[in-house]
């Protein structure tokens, strides 16, 4: 079993413990490892991930916001607790109301934003593919 994928089966802790002893013992090893385990994403930084770890923290934040969601209208407690004023029970209504609306305008327009990137690509796509020389039926095959 390589060392890698042995270190991988501690997590980071063992990574970064691997990357202290390397500067002990000499700089330029120490400085290696911490540039091996950047770049192969193992420390969970720098481009590695790029749009899929933004996609997935938007998607664990709609969850969570799913989950408080269905916590305060569920159950036997179909209405937020009240605060004793009713101005402020309004207000917090109303709020929580328009943000609703914020996000599902935020999800339609992200919708729309891949829809047209996607379509984008597909008639870049189609295109080079118009452009593209026919192959010549007079030429020989080799």
């Amino acid at each position: 079993m390589p060392i890698t994928a042995k270190l991988d089966e501690f997590g980071k802790p063992a990574w970064i413990a691997l990357i202290i002893l390397g500067f002990m013992a000499w700089w330029p090893l120490g400085l290696s490892v911490l540039a091996f385990t950047i770049w192969s994403g193992r420390m969970g930084c720098g481009y590695y991930g790029g749009q899929e770890r933004w996609q997935h923290k938007i998607e664990r934040m709609q969850g969570k916001m799913d989950w408080m969601r269905s916590r305060m209208s569920g159950g036997p407690w179909s209405y937020a607790p009240s605060s004793g004023n009713r101005a402020f029970d309004d207000y917090r209504a109303d709020t929580f109301r328009r943000l609703e609306e914020e996000q599902r305008e935020f999800r339609e327009f992200l919708e729309r934003l891949r829809l047209a990137k996607d379509k984008t690509e597909f008639d870049q796509f189609m295109a080079e593919r118009r452009n593209r020389p026919p192959p010549d039926a007079n030429q020989p095959q080799s």
